[in-house]
């Protein structure tokens, strides 16, 4: 009895540091008892009986199949509530469809009977015959009629307006094309009479001219010319006109310049 008391204290020894979990079975209890709570029991799952004499491997099994089983019926869950969703929406659509073709005129000529479409099947195309009378009510539709007055209605008003602008065009008086030209005309000496000589370039009359103001200045020698100012319309005067003029005054008029030119 003596050698006996030796080796159980031994192999209490060792027991106390042999890491061994003896007690895993109430922590599986545990687990599939807060499994339960959250998605509710499991049908066909057999309780695990809990005991000390209970095996470790067994419980792991049931405690994984028990976490697939919550997370399937977590996801049918959402499933069932995606295809309800959609059902409902069908049958929104549905209803929509039907008021729409209740109201459309082929509907009330024609009046065809309504069929049931069921959520998940496809609506079937109109029959042959709404297709037809909305055809032959597009046809009776006149689309160009009142483009066509309107049409009228424009060019009436273009016409009358380009009538009264040209009115308003020949009231106007147009512009007259003018210009002002300084001119140097030239005696032949000293000796000549420049009032004489101004009094022959004024005397040259034409229509569109008019003469402005004059004045001497000195060339040399005691040489004087005249400078005088006119202004003619283009279109009724020209230079080569006014020139031929005044230099028919041979006797006082030696040449005719043009110091300056400029349009108005």
């Amino acid at each position: 009895m003596s050698s006996l008391r030796p080796n159980r204290k031994m192999a209490t020894n060792f027991l106390v540091h042999e890491k061994i979990w003896f007690d895993k079975f109430k922590y599986d209890d545990a687990e599939r008892k807060f499994y339960e709570q959250m998605n509710g029991p499991v049908a066909g799952s057999s309780r695990q009986s809990s005991g000390p004499g209970a095996s470790s491997g067994p419980s792991g099994d049931h405690s994984e199949l028990v976490t697939r089983i919550a997370s399937l019926e977590v996801e049918n869950q959402s499933l069932r509530g995606v295809v309800q969703d959609l059902q409902q929406a069908i049958a929104k659509l549905e209803a929509r469809l039907n008021v729409l073709e209740k109201s459309s005129p082929a509907h009330r000529a024609t009046a065809p009977q309504t069929q049931h479409v069921s959520p998940m099947r496809q609506a079937e195309p109109p029959t042959r015959k709404a297709a037809a009378a909305e055809d032959d009510e597009d046809d009776d539709i006149d689309l160009f009629g009142s483009d066509e007055e309107d049409d009228k209605e424009a060019v009436r008003l273009r016409e009358e307006r380009l009538r009264q602008y040209a009115e308003k065009k020949a009231k106007k008086p147009a512009l007259v094309a003018k210009s002002s030209i300084l001119l140097d005309v030239k005696p032949w000496d000293d000796e000549t009479d420049m009032a004489q000589l101004e009094a022959c370039v004024r005397s040259v009359q034409l229509d569109g001219l008019t003469w402005g103001g004059s004045k001497l200045v000195p060339v040399g020698y005691g040489i004087r010319k005249l400078q005088i100012q006119c202004v003619v319309e283009d279109d009724k005067v020209g230079t080569d006109l006014l020139e031929e003029e005044i230099t028919k005054f041979e006797e006082h008029v030696q040449s005719v310049d043009i110091a300056a030119f400029n349009k108005i």
